[in-house]
């Protein structure tokens, strides 16, 4: 049988309220991912007010896109850097300290190729303290990612990352350890 995507269909799947969705992309792109850099207690703030749990000294640059801030969670003291791409089908829990690099993407939803209408495949993605998410790197469906974890520019984490270890390439391997000097 032929991939046939007229059968698609979002399955059970509901991501909120149509008017919650509208407003919000409204709000995404004339204030998230606009090239004007507003001032990060106001993205803060509209973050909130949409239900993303966000702790204290958030850093969010320009151009950032993020799908449903009702299924985000970012600890202390993050940066999300220009360009990131936050496509949150399904929950992403960021923990404290985590900087996520310019034109970094973080995808928690997929497609089924084995089946014929091409089905939505979700996971959430948790990362944790410390960890460092290089310039476009990807994080795929359903990953962890260590504390203090590093994923290098341009890799893709297509399967779990370990606590304290450096990771590059397409799927990303361990290549190091992370070490922090004082």
């Amino acid at each position: 049988m032929n991939t046939d995507l007229s059968r698609f269909n979002t399955g059970n799947y509901a991501a909120g309220p149509k008017w919650k969705i509208g407003l919000w992309y409204l709000v995404n792109y004339y204030i998230f991912n606009s090239a004007l850099p507003w001032p990060y207690g106001i993205k803060r703030r509209l973050l909130r007010s949409f239900g993303a749990k966000v702790g204290k000294g958030l850093v969010i640059k320009t151009k950032v896109r993020i799908k449903y801030p009702w299924k985000l969670e970012i600890g202390d003291h993050c940066w999300i850097g220009e360009s990131v791409w936050i496509d949150n089908l399904d929950e992403v829990r960021i923990g404290d300290h985590v900087c996520i690099s310019q034109g970094a993407m973080l995808l928690t939803g997929n497609h089924d190729y084995k089946r014929s209408d091409f089905p939505y495949r979700l996971g959430g993605i948790r990362i944790e303290d410390g960890v460092w998410i290089g310039a476009q790197s990807v994080v795929c469906p359903g990953i962890v990612c260590g504390s203090h974890a590093v994923l290098t520019v341009k890799s893709v984490a297509a399967k779990d990352m370990d606590a304290w270890l450096v990771y590059a390439g397409n799927p990303a391997i361990s290549v190091r350890k992370r070490e922090i000097l004082a």
